[in-house]
């Protein structure tokens, strides 16, 4: 596999060209005076119209004509997209789950970390101590969520369920009748399995995946 995805393009239009032009004028700090605002109206459709006055009404969708300007710039916009390049090779796909969580994981512990905004989290999939006040917990749903993907991406690599094993194997075959044999257990063999931890852990790991799934969409910074 071999991805090359490039940054978003930033739209640059009139309004945007007339900032740089006029980059020494300032307004209570960063903000530009309304001077430079009607510029990049003027450059952008010819024209500056007049502010409303109060109880006057104006359509939201009226069309007013683009400059040449403007559509050049809007035709460079175009020209300008994202670069998004990948190939991919036939291993990636012997085992596509392990190939895309190597992936996933690291992009899921980044956006946790720089995230600045959240979806909205159904109440039914977070603990209960996080079902409370829908607008006091918003975020800490979003990142017990988040937190929950990347556990089960986590555990991809990890041979977790040695965890849920104690004590040693003692393996021997014992010969039977008739030329067969069976595999039993040895003097030395205590071998126990946690059958019920395994099953909790397992179903915590599908329900991350669940999780990704169901929010795919909002996995957006």
């Amino acid at each position: 596999m071999k991805v090359k995805i490039g940054p978003y393009k930033q739209w640059f239009g009139p309004y945007q060209l007339a900032e740089t032009i006029c980059f020494w004028a300032k307004k209570d700090g960063l903000e530009k005076p309304e001077w430079v605002s009607n510029f990049g109206e003027w450059l952008a459709h010819g024209s500056v119209e007049p502010k409303p006055k109060a109880g006057e009404r104006r359509s939201l969708f009226k069309n007013r004509p683009s400059t040449p300007l403007a559509k050049l710039l809007s035709w460079i916009y175009g020209k300008n997209q994202r670069v998004v390049k990948v190939r991919i090779d036939p291993w990636d796909t012997w085992s596509m789950d392990e190939t895309l969580a190597h992936i996933i994981l690291p992009m899921l512990k980044q956006l946790r970390k720089s995230t600045h905004g959240a979806p909205y989290v159904d109440l039914e999939d977070v603990p209960k101590e996080l079902s409370g006040d829908v607008d006091e917990k918003h975020f800490e749903r979003w990142d017990w969520v988040l937190g929950e993907m990347i556990f089960a991406f986590e555990s991809r690599f990890n041979d977790w369920e040695i965890n849920f094993e104690s004590g040693e194997t003692d393996l021997e075959v014992l010969e039977v009748e008739n030329g067969y044999s069976q595999i039993v257990h040895g003097p030395k063999h205590t071998l126990q399995y946690d059958s019920e931890g395994r099953k909790a852990y397992a179903e915590r790991i599908q329900n991350g995946f669940r999780l990704f799934g169901k929010y795919y969409q909002g996995l957006w910074d």
